[in-house]
């Protein structure tokens, strides 16, 4: 599993005219089941993405293909774990550690 998280590189206002496109790009990962929640930090500084069933390859792809980062206004860091523990409604993501 993958924490994506986003630190605003911008103003806010060139964050707010590229906020569509990337809402649809979240969307369409949403859809296809790699992300799994998402949302802004507080302060409103970036956000937040969980995905899972991809590899750091692939996650690192689809960060590069976020409207945000394609129109500079981001920066991504991405950090993987290893989710042995989840609620109940995640339990389908859940790994072992050992794998």
């Amino acid at each position: 599993m993958f924490v994506m998280e986003l630190t605003y590189t911008a103003p806010i206002e060139a964050i707010e005219d590229e906020l569509d496109a990337h809402i649809a790009w979240l969307d369409g990962y949403y859809a296809s089941g790699v992300f799994l929640a998402s949302g802004r930090k507080v302060p409103r500084e970036g956000g937040i993405i969980l995905a899972a069933g991809v590899s750091r390859a692939e996650v690192e792809r689809i960060a590069a293909e976020d409207p945000f980062t394609l129109a500079g206004v981001c920066e991504y860091r991405i950090t993987e774990f290893i989710a042995t523990k989840t609620s109940s409604d995640l339990a389908a993501v859940r790994e072992n550690a050992g794998a």
